[in-house]
């Protein structure tokens, strides 16, 4: 099975030729039926879990498959490469701890591993440095880009790779005339990475933005471009120029909504003093109808029954919206498969899944609108979600009702195994209300794939609009930060091909590292000086890491075919030897990332990492070796290189070279 996959890997000297030294006891290894397949081909340290969990089967009388998947990396380098918890294993009769030792005794020499050590309850395996060496160094630069990647756990069937599992990511989504504000940046920058993520473990991944293109605020935009808009505005800032019109409308919704009160105040004081409220009636009645907020609903059900004008109206304002966003995300390396959007959901679906609710007994009307209160429930946790509206009292449609219509009909349309929602923690309770509603109308099979994937919110941010959070400005003002910055040392910054474009690279990694370092789930708080400083952990850190790699690179003036024939035993410095047991744990921290789905896991590793380099510069200097010692270093150099390449895009950021 895997053992033999394995064997054949070695046998075609994937791992290169200087492997020979290890072939032999990594293609005898013997795997049980039932071990969990994980797939050494994208992750070569999986032969040492084989090996390990192998060699202590008969040991401990415990499968094999138990053992591989109890085998863990641990947190330090001075508690070994690879630890195991006896207790885990279950095994009656004798105290986890002499049962350790015991096991200890028993392991016999390995070439590939040195006798485990002892600590409590825990066995701490060694990878010996050598052998470890020719196996990291040289896969990392075979594979290149794909070192780290497992294009097998995205398969629903091994024998098949044709038969990927399809997962949908909709992320970003901002609504049309209103700011790309902080939520939709984090939505944009957590959604970019998690369809990176999934790609890289080879799932056919969808990523769809569902923008808010629909809804009576889109009948005030139209009714505010006939009044304030500007042809030569729209085409030059389409969003900004909405944005504009829109705040203007409401200005004026808000004064027409004031007045209105007053009159319904004097209504409510006529009425009391048993006065005739008719004249107050027929003119609040008049100015209702006069209202922007008035024209705008029935601007909304024109869109909604398919009238032509307003329809062109809406696809005009749509279309510039989404072409001015493009630019933008592709400043953040990030593309959309799809662009849909609540706008696409068909009114027929809308009112089957009314009709669907009504039928089934799951809503009821109240007040003219219908809703579903879950609060009927006898579940606890069902009962917590409170009463979900589905349709207004004037009919028109809701949120809610167009993301069921929606979620059933990509379940139609892509068939997926799973479906992300990358939604900021203030839409929990909306999220978990679709979630289950789609479960009690019989969509099981839906609501069990989709999953939210929730964050906190940026605070203290500001940009040349005020409160306003538009992205480009966020981006254009930390770009110009950035260079500032970048000129504080001239000689570095003479040696710049293009200054500008560096800056808005570095300025965005700053934003996407700054919002990343922390658990999704945790505000943070925006600090311009922070992100952008060159020291700690911020992008420009990064950045310069990789920079650094670079220029080493040019230096050394050596070939790809040098560094292929470099001796790697040359490589017993205990900071050499560190270096490569951190670029052999990258593929697991990629798998244990499609687990936590945190961006913060990647970005641990690759500050981890760049630090070993920073305090390893010194100790293995390339420029100056003798020349054998110089091939064996930079080998090592262009592997760290490759993986904090690699791990760099796999965040979205885009590395430079200078």
């Amino acid at each position: 099975m895997l053992c033999s996959r394995l064997g054949c890997l070695l046998r075609h000297k994937i791992i290169l030729k200087n492997m020979n030294s290890i072939a032999k006891p990594m293609a005898n290894l013997h795997v049980s039926a039932d071990a969990k397949a994980a797939f050494a081909h994208s992750n070569p340290v999986d032969g040492y879990r084989y090996h390990i969990s192998e060699t202590l089967a008969p040991i401990t009388g415990k499968p094999s498959s138990e053992i591989y998947e109890r085998l863990a990396w641990t947190q330090t380098f001075d508690k070994g490469d690879l630890g195991l918890p006896v207790p885990a294993l279950r095994i009656q009769g004798k105290k986890p701890g002499e049962l350790a030792v015991e096991f200890a005794e028993k392991y016999p020499e390995s070439e590939l591993v040195g006798k485990p050590i002892v600590n409590g309850t825990f066995l701490q395996f060694y990878f010996k440095p050598e052998p470890l060496s020719k196996l990291i160094v040289p896969s990392i630069l075979k594979k290149k880009t794909k070192y780290g990647t497992n294009d097998k756990l995205g398969l629903k069937d091994e024998s098949d790779p044709s038969s990927k599992k399809k997962i949908i990511v909709e992320f970003s989504s901002p609504n049309i005339a209103k700011p790309f504000h902080a939520g939709h940046l984090r939505s944009t920058i957590i959604g970019g990475f998690l369809a990176n993520l999934y790609d890289a473990a080879g799932w056919d991944v969808t990523r769809i933005n569902y923008l808010g293109d629909w809804g009576r605020q889109f009948g005030l935009l139209a009714n505010a471009f006939e009044m304030y808009g500007s042809e030569e505005k729209l085409e030059r800032d389409p969003i900004g120029h909405l944005f504009d019109i829109y705040v203007e409308i409401n200005r004026l919704s808000k004064s027409e909504e004031d007045a209105i009160k007053e009159k319904k105040d004097e209504l409510k004081q006529a009425e009391e003093k048993k006065q005739d409220p008719t004249e107050l009636q027929k003119e609040i009645s008049a100015m209702e109808a006069k209202s922007v907020n008035e024209k705008a609903r029935q601007y909304f059900k024109k869109l909604e029954t398919g009238d032509k004008d307003a329809l062109a109206t809406w696809t005009r304002f749509r279309d510039l919206s989404i072409e001015r966003y493009e630019k933008t995300y592709a400043r953040l390396n990030i593309h959309f498969d799809v662009y849909s959007g609540e706008s696409q959901v068909e009114m027929s679906r809308m009112e089957r899944a009314v009709e669907q609710l009504r039928t089934s007994g799951l809503s009821e009307d109240s007040k003219g609108a219908v809703i579903v209160d879950l609060t009927k429930s006898k579940d606890k946790n069902t009962k917590k979600l409170g009463k979900a509206l589905v349709k207004k009292t004037d009919g028109s449609s809701l949120y809610l009702t167009r993301d069921i219509g929606e979620a059933v009909k990509r379940y139609e349309l892509y068939h997926f195994d799973k479906m992300l929602y990358v939604v900021s923690s203030q839409q929990d309770m909306h999220v978990a209300q679709l979630f289950k509603i789609l479960e009690l109308m019989g969509n099981n099979e839906v609501a069990e794939k989709c999953q939210h994937v929730n964050f906190g919110m940026v605070q203290g941010m500001s940009t040349r609009r005020g409160t306003v959070k538009f992205l480009d400005d966020i981006l254009r003002d930390v770009g110009e930060h950035m260079h500032e910055v970048m000129k504080r040392n001239e000689k570095k910054y003479q040696q710049v091909n293009n200054p500008e474009q560096t800056a808005d690279t570095l300025g965005i990694s700053a934003v996407m590292v700054q919002d990343m370092k922390g658990k999704r789930i945790n505000d943070y708080e925006f600090s311009l000086e922070r992100m952008t400083s060159f020291e700690g952990d911020t992008g420009p850190y990064l950045q310069y890491a990789h920079a650094r790699l670079c220029s080493i690179t040019r230096k050394a003036n050596l070939t790809a075919q040098d560094l292929e024939s470099a001796d790697l035993s040359l490589l017993t410095e205990s900071h050499a030897i560190n270096l490569v047991r951190a670029l052999a744990s990258w593929p697991d921290v990629v798998q244990n990332t499609l687990k936590t789905l945190e961006p913060t896991t990647v970005l641990t590793y690759l500050f981890k990492m760049t630090h070993m380099l920073s305090s390893s510069y010194d100790v293995l200097q390339v420029v100056g070796s003798e020349l054998e010692v110089k091939k064996a270093r930079m080998a090592l150099y262009e592997a760290a290189r490759q993986v904090l390449s690699n791990g760099m895009k796999l965040l979205g950021l885009n590395p430079v070279e200078r």
